[in-house]
């Protein structure tokens, strides 16, 4: 069984950084914003940036994640992550594989690895991960290339690992009481909450639904 390094309890509300839907809007700020208003898990997500302003960016982001008391984790960039002292990071099925990973990055650090069927939660589970991140629930505009996952096959996925499972994918405030009883401790979102035009209300308003429901 895979020692936990992470209470499920913050997975309830994830948030996965992504600056294309800020506009002129600050990411740091923004995420600050969420973070007073209860975002439990904080993901850097950087796709289009040089690896010196990644790291630059992801110093920042790891102080207000210490600050407000919430595992911060890097998306992909292990350099980065061990660079910048993140609490881990999280990789895909097309990434560096997952014992690769593990070894570079300690025991002692997070691990999340994205899944989308029970054989790979299962194996992903065995191989170290702590948590896994399963998606896209709904249609995302985030993620193009995104695969559906049916609702069954993410309670199905839940109930064969012991670690903690977030759903990810077009989740917003109005589709996601759907999820009540999947077996997820939470979920991870992207424009539900920076693509809003009040950054903080929107982390409130999914902080007070995933409370009831998680």
């Amino acid at each position: 069984m895979q020692r936990l390094k992470i209470d499920s309890k913050s997975m309830m509300l994830y948030l996965v950084t992504d600056r294309s839907w800020l506009g002129e809007k600050n990411l740091i700020n923004e995420v600050k914003k969420t973070l007073i208003e209860g975002v439990t898990f904080l993901q850097l997500r950087e796709k289009d940036l040089d690896d010196e302003s990644f790291l630059k960016s992801a110093i920042e982001m790891k102080k207000l994640a210490k600050k407000y008391k919430v595992p911060f984790v890097i998306n992909d960039n292990i350099d980065v992550a061990v660079k910048c002292g993140a609490d881990g990071v999280h990789i895909g099925q097309e990434d560096m594989p997952l014992n690769e990973a593990r070894k570079i990055i300690g025991e002692d650090k997070i691990l999340g690895v994205s899944v989308g069927t029970v054989e790979e939660a299962k194996l992903a589970e065995k191989l170290g991960a702590d948590y896994l991140g399963v998606g896209a629930i709904f249609t995302t505009s985030t993620k193009k290339d995104a695969r559906n996952i049916s609702h069954e096959t993410l309670k199905n996925i839940c109930d064969s690992v012991s670690i903690p499972v977030v759903a990810i994918g077009g989740i917003t405030k109005d589709n996601i009481t759907s999820l009540e009883g999947s077996g997820v401790n939470g979920v991870a979102v992207i424009s539900a909450i920076l693509a809003q035009s009040d950054a903080a209300k929107a982390t409130k308003d999914l902080k007070s639904i995933c409370e009831k429901i998680f």
